[in-house]
C-alpha cells in the first residue's frame, strides 16, 4: 500500500469516526421511536463502513 493510499484510508477512518460519534449523540436525544430506529440503522452502517476501512490496514 502506498503512503497516498494509506492517507486516504486514514482520512476515511476519521470521517467515519466523526459520523459514528455524531449519530450516537443524535440517537440519544431523539424521542420519536421510529426516527430513533432510523438513525440507529444509519449509525450501524457507519460502524460497518469504519470496520471495513479499518480492516484494510
Amino acid at each position: 500500500m502506498t503512503s497516498k493510499e494509506l492517507f486516504y484510508i486514514e482520512d476515511a477512518l476519521g470521517h467515519e469516526q466523526y459520523f459514528k460519534t455524531q449519530f450516537s449523540e443524535t440517537v440519544s436525544r431523539i424521542q420519536d421511536s421510529e426516527l430513533r430506529s432510523f438513525a440507529q440503522d444509519i449509525q450501524r452502517q457507519h460502524q460497518e463502513i469504519f470496520r471495513n476501512f479499518y480492516n484494510l490496514l
